[in-house]
């Protein structure tokens, strides 16, 4: 990103006015794709006190992004193990915890000395305390505001399928890949290895089966969440009123779930594996390997990373419809501009914040926004 662009991507994320504050050209649904973070080479750059400019440096295989409680963005590399912030006011790059070193500590006192383990997403809390879910420690590990702290929640760092009904710190997860909070915040944990949702109650420490049954099977369309099973339950998110959405990797579908009701309902993807669908019912659409997701509550709609279509999709909740609004389903680095033009390399992670969706596009280790949509 130039100076100038930089300039005017600021200027959008302080006005939250996209469309009076820039603008855009004519592309495909009068949207803009740009670059925030990452010069499209894997690895790591010393910072400075201040940090580095996100746009001039190296990420590595970015995955989650959230936003943070002080209204910037956080995201995780997945090879380095780092926990990295982008200070939207000014897009200076920042680590925050991680040493680049892989390992599992039950507890630490220093979070910038510690090892975490491939962390796929990361979570806020209510009260200001960063989780982070990490695949090859098989456990979830919370670092507090206030002190810094690390913990661990769920997980005793040993892959297994044990713990239900237990404290959650002496359970056991499998290649555990997504983390949410549902609207009593409660954790839920897609505990992929083990084809279960579980889920860590935020009063007592217990961690139960939500879902799943522990079995690769098939997914049907509709039913109770207790004892279904789910193929491949890699990412979710929730919305306030008491709903997850949960994307299968393996099922190619997105479920709804209805957690104070006990039910599941498949509402996009027909299972089979493709990209098809665009611009009709979500129900008929067909993905490929989805592997992230996010629920937006200012459009009502999710975006579903597709990952091994390169693009990412857009379902309304409100008409079923689905569409493409980034990527062009050919797998490359950019460029910036048109979002329909702009192809991606196994995008894993996604968000809404402000008025811009985030995207962690893994291997072209860039961090992209696109402005437009939600106005």
């Amino acid at each position: 990103m130039t100076s100038s662009s930089r300039r005017q991507f600021l200027h959008k994320v302080a006005t939250s006015s996209l469309l009076a504050s820039f603008p855009l050209r004519s592309f495909a649904q009068g949207s803009e794709v740009f670059t925030v973070a990452g010069n499209g080479i894997a690895g790591y750059e010393a910072e400075g006190p201040s940090g580095v400019v996100a746009t001039e440096t190296m990420v590595n295989n970015p995955y989650g992004i959230v936003p943070g409680p002080d209204n910037a963005l956080y995201f995780c590399e997945v090879d380095s193990g780092r926990i990295r912030r982008i200070d939207l006011r000014n897009l200076r790059l920042s680590t925050v915890a991680g040493n680049g070193e892989k390992g599992y500590m039950s507890e630490s006192r220093r979070p910038l000395e510690t090892a975490f383990s491939a962390p796929h997403e990361i979570r806020w809390d209510q009260q200001g305390n960063l989780y982070v879910v990490e695949r090859d420690a098989h456990a979830v590990r919370r670092i507090a505001g206030q002190t810094g702290l690390v913990t661990t929640l769920a997980g005793n760092g040993e892959p297994g399928d044990s713990g239900d009904g237990g404290q959650g710190v002496v359970s056991q997860l499998r290649q555990p890949h997504s983390i949410a909070f549902d609207s009593q915040g409660n954790l839920l944990i897609c505990d992929i290895g083990n084809s279960r949702l579980r889920i860590v109650s935020r009063e007592t420490g217990i961690i139960s089966t939500l879902s799943g049954t522990g079995k690769r099977e098939a997914t049907p369309d509709s039913g109770p969440l207790t004892g279904t099973p789910l193929l491949g339950p890699r990412s979710l998110d929730t919305d306030p009123d008491g709903n997850a959405y949960l994307v299968l990797r393996e099922g190619n579908a997105v479920y709804q779930l209805d957690l104070r009701g006990n039910r599941l309902q498949r509402i996009a993807g027909t299972g089979e594996k493709g990209y098809t669908g665009d611009d009709g019912a979500a129900m008929n659409a067909t993905f490929n390997g989805p592997k992230g997701i996010a629920y937006s509550r200012t459009d009502n709609c999710l975006y579903i990373v597709d990952t091994e279509n390169h693009v990412i999709r857009r379902m309304s909740l409100t008409t079923g419809i689905i569409d493409t609004v980034l990527g062009s389903g050919e797998r490359g680095d950019g460029p910036d501009g048109d979002p329909l033009l702009c192809k991606l390399n196994r995008p894993h992670g996604v968000c809404v914040h402000n008025g811009l969706v985030y995207v962690t596009d893994s291997e072209s280790h860039r961090i992209r926004a696109i402005s437009g949509l939600l106005s």
